[in-house]
């Protein structure tokens, strides 16, 4: 039997018929930005809606918005958000269906509602806020001071920025002729490498904490739609953590970024952080000069007050040096009359005390003088017993060898001279 078939062309266009009829209306559509490229002014969009409870897409589809739309689309959308067209956005959009035989279903963009994608981001946001404060961290920058001496400077910028030259410029040419020494750690301050930098150069920062004083975070005129990379929450908790004082400058008067709101200063511009450190260092100054008058009055008071005293003093002094002179003399007379008076007294109780030693001393005296007189007479008995002489009578002799007794005759050598003393003479004699 034969089978009635259709080509792949015919039954397509059976299906844009049958789309068209069913899909006429543009309908309002709520999701998720998974994929956004530009190709020849025209946009193409990967639109996803994921699980509540799970990060796996439960819907995907394809999205265009053709240049003649998007080229008014873009700049509406950036201008309300501030951020451009990026992955991960949720946006509401008003689209069509549309079904080519070539190409296949997508959905055509027909306008943005920005205002969905805002309030999708400020309950971002507000989300970043409170896990913040949750953490105890919001504040902490805040709690930081900024050291008087804030002269060395890590900066963080892209570095051919024309921001970082205007900061190092009105650091450099300052009316006062201050000094900084700023130091530049260069970053991507735009598109979705914000983060990834930031926190990269805050890192190397990190590690020479000690040679700086504080960090400036700045900008240079980049457009408002590229200040989402500074609402992130790894990037503000880094910021809120860092130990040293950091000032930023990256945005505009009604763009506040949640870096700026947990950073420890938020200023304009790259200009108006440098002015404010500045304006920081003059008014150290000021109170250095303001301390100096103050010292300067207080000395000068007290100088004044001590010479005041010392005149004082001065005038006092003669006087003083009367009184103490004529108590002096009045005092050295009644020493000298008390002396006067008690030196005869001593006198007599020394002679007094002469006499009684006198009395006491000839009797122990003439005691000690016949005890000695004794001791001579038993010394001189004893003298008269060991008499040489008196041996010499009794029939002894002496032999001396040159002035000495000889008491052993084996050391004499032969032609010794010896002498031989007797009762009546000597004898001399040579060794044989």
């Amino acid at each position: 039997m034969q089978k009635d078939t259709l080509s792949l062309y015919e039954l397509n266009s059976l299906v844009r018929n049958v789309i068209d009829h069913a899909f006429a209306n543009a309908y309002w559509v709520e999701a998720e930005l998974s994929e956004v490229r530009e190709v020849r002014g025209h946009c193409f969009m990967e639109l996803i809606q994921k699980d509540m409870f799970a990060p796996t897409p439960i819907a995907r589809a394809s999205a265009k918005c053709w240049k003649s739309v998007w080229q008014s689309l873009r700049p509406k959308f950036e201008r309300a958000t501030g951020q451009p067209f990026h992955a991960g956005m949720k946006v509401l959009l008003s689209v069509t269906a549309d079904f080519h035989e070539t190409y296949g279903f997508s959905w055509i963009v027909q306008d943005i509602d920005p205002n969905y994608t805002m309030g999708d981001m400020a309950r971002k946001r507000l989300e970043i806020i409170r896990q913040l404060k949750e953490e105890g961290i919001y504040d902490m920058q805040k709690d930081l001071e900024i050291p008087m001496f804030a002269q060395r400077v890590a900066v963080i910028s892209s570095e051919n920025a024309a921001g970082y030259g205007d900061f190092c410029n009105h650091l450099s040419h300052n009316d006062y002729n201050l000094v900084f020494y700023p130091k530049l750690f260069p970053a991507i301050m735009q598109g979705e490498q914000v983060e990834h930098s930031v926190i990269a150069a805050l890192d190397q920062i990190n590690r020479y904490t000690d040679r700086f004083d504080v960090v400036v975070i700045i900008r240079g005129g980049g457009a408002t739609a590229d200040m989402s990379g500074f609402d992130t929450l790894a990037l503000a908790e880094n910021v809120a953590n860092f130990p040293l004082p950091i000032i930023t400058g990256i945005g505009h008067d009604r763009d506040e970024s949640i870096l700026d709101m947990v950073s420890n200063t938020r200023v304009k511009t790259p200009t108006a952080a440098a002015a404010f450190l500045i304006d920081h260092l003059v008014g150290v100054w000021s109170h250095l000069e303001d301390c100096q008058s103050r010292i300067t009055t207080h000395v000068n008071y007290h100088m004044e007050r001590e010479h005041a005293r010392l005149d004082r003093c001065a005038e006092r002094i003669p006087m003083l040096f009367s009184m103490v002179r004529s108590r002096q003399e009045a005092r050295l007379i009644r020493l000298s009359n008390s002396i006067t008076s008690l030196v005869p007294k001593r006198i007599i109780q020394c002679q007094h005390r002469l006499d009684l030693i006198d009395k006491a001393i000839r009797p122990l005296v003439e005691k000690r003088l016949m005890n000695e007189t004794h001791r001579l007479q038993q010394f001189a008995i004893r003298l008269q017993a060991v008499d040489p002489q008196i041996l010499l009578k009794r029939g002894y002799s002496i032999t001396l060898h040159q002035g000495k007794a000889v008491r052993d005759a084996s050391k004499l050598q032969k032609g010794d001279e010896i002498e031989t003393r007797v009762e009546h003479g000597k004898i001399r004699s040579v060794v044989q």
